[in-house]
């Protein structure tokens, strides 16, 4: 028995489903690097250093701002303790699907599925209505064509399923390249300032650091916006199946993310208000939202240590920066559809493979469902920043909380139950820390929902209500499918 079909027994107290017959994702294809590049790829470290430090400075605790990176990895790492552990006993393509189906039920698990892809294709989405307005901008600026972003958009999802079709490792090394440059001259332009001993009023360690700075203003506002920027760090799991030695790459992967990724934005972060000076720092990023080009708060910096040329190049990396994010989801999503079609919850098309073992079919499908996500704000002439991205990102990330919640509880029943880990900090104290975490920030971000879509109250309200709507879908179907299998083995 090899290692998915252990780990694909039935839960206690549910019928088995005999699973259709499928193609297997290509097996010991992905490195460490590899991973980590689709984590990083998907977290789009330009576009979060961009579009969200200038508001957690602005509306949130002004140069605290960065603290509240550094609280939200905090919380991050202490779910990841619970969420490596599980993933050492369960390697599966589905994920957060399978480990709450595993401590929870399978109809739970079903449920979080639902959620799951929603979440997935809803920010890949949201992604695609930034990406084309930059892209567009930069074709009009460089070449006088002027097309209407969702031109960009569309060619760009033919491109993505096709890099998506040809093989898992032809994904990485692309976003591998792309990841690389943004990190690159974020990393460059930090690294400076602090050898410079920062900006104006020097590096201010304590001035973003401390309790008092950290906890002024609004912090739940910046804590929110802080957690928003690390959504897509759990992909690691999604490729365990396609990992060389799963159980020792899978945590190792997801640790030095978490790491690299707190780290990167808690510092750069710091060294943008640096670079303004502690006490300059809200005005400057309010002036910059005001202007309706919240970026120039963090190109403005870069542009004058490295010169005015920086920030077409910046810009050109913010599309490139985009791409890799949809290309990074456009795979985690079309590897959910293909683990719902392998399990029976959705059509077994969906977990046909191609010759490079990569699946194909529920690649196609992610796609259509993206054109049916983006398609209609284009034919409503909606503005595809302040409505596209704005909305799709946050009922997203209010979705990707829940399930890091459910996977916290999932983790701390299941070796409860079956005792294959005896560790308590493991399976049960730092679960249960980061649970409380992840619920404090759900918290945050509902009652912040406004701020994090930028629209009205009744508008926000809507959103947030398609999260629980969803998982309610997922758990009739769950329940539909088990009276079917209920009835036919009768």
């Amino acid at each position: 028995m090899d290692s998915h079909t252990a780990n694909h027994t039935a839960d206690p107290g549910t019928t088995p489903q005999v699973a259709p017959v499928a193609g297997r994702l290509k097996p010991n294809a992905l490195g460490v690097l590899g991973i980590l590049f689709f984590v990083l790829s998907a977290q789009a470290p330009l576009t979060g250093v961009a579009g969200a430090v200038p508001i957690a400075i602005a509306l949130g605790n002004g140069p605290g701002a960065p603290a509240a990176y550094a609280a939200a990895g905090l919380v991050i790492l202490l779910f990841s303790v619970g969420f490596v552990a599980m993933g050492r006993h369960v390697v599966d393509v589905g994920a957060f699907y399978t480990y709450i189906g595993k401590g929870l039920g399978r109809t739970a698990g079903t449920g979080s599925a639902a959620v799951a892809l929603f979440a997935y294709c809803t920010i890949q989405a949201a992604m695609y209505g930034l990406y084309g307005v930059i892209v567009s901008g930069l074709v009009a600026q460089h070449t006088g064509l002027d097309a209407p972003w969702w031109v960009w958009t569309l060619v760009t999802m033919a491109i993505v399923q096709v890099l998506g079709s040809s093989g898992i490792e032809i994904g990485a090394k692309v976003l591998a390249v792309f990841v690389l440059a943004e990190f690159s001259i974020l990393l460059v332009f930090a690294l400076v300032m602090f050898v410079k001993g920062g900006g104006p009023e020097g590096l201010g360690f304590a001035r973003t650091f401390s309790p008092e700075a950290a906890l002024q203003g609004a912090p739940g506002v910046a804590v929110m916006f802080a957690v928003a920027s690390m959504f897509g760090f759990e992909a690691t799991a999604i490729y365990g199946e396609e990992a060389r030695e799963p159980r020792r790459t899978v945590p190792r992967a997801t640790y030095l993310s978490v790491a690299v990724v707190t780290v990167f934005f808690a510092f750069t972060s710091w060294m943008l208000v640096s670079s303004y000076g502690a006490s300059n720092a809200a005005a400057a990023a309010g002036k910059a939202l005001e202007s309706g080009d919240s970026t120039s708060f963090v190109f403005a910096p870069i542009a004058a240590q490295f010169g005015p040329w920086v920030n077409d190049v910046l810009a050109v990396l913010l599309a490139t920066s985009l791409f890799a994010g949809i290309l990074a989801f456009h795979n985690s999503a079309s590897r959910y559809l293909y683990a719902l079609g392998r399990e029976g919850l959705l059509p077994s098309g969906l977990c046909a493979t191609n010759r490079h073992h990569s699946p194909w079919a529920a690649g196609g499908a992610q796609t259509a469902l993206s054109v049916l996500l983006v398609v209609p704000f284009a034919l409503a002439g909606a503005d595809p920043v302040l409505s596209l991205f704005s909305w799709f990102s946050g009922v997203a990330v209010l979705g990707m909380m829940l399930l890091y919640f459910l996977t916290s509880i999932s983790v701390i029943v299941f070796f409860r139950r079956e005792r294959l880990d005896t560790r308590p900090w493991n399976t049960l104290i730092a679960p249960a820390l980061g649970a409380l975490g992840i619920a404090g920030a759900i918290w945050l971000i509902l009652a912040n929902f406004a701020t994090l879509i930028g629209g009205d109250t009744g508008t926000a309200v809507r959103l947030a209500l398609t999260v629980p709507a969803v998982l309610a879908v997922g758990i009739v179907a769950a329940r539909s499918l088990r009276s079917r299998a209920d009835r036919a083995a009768r």
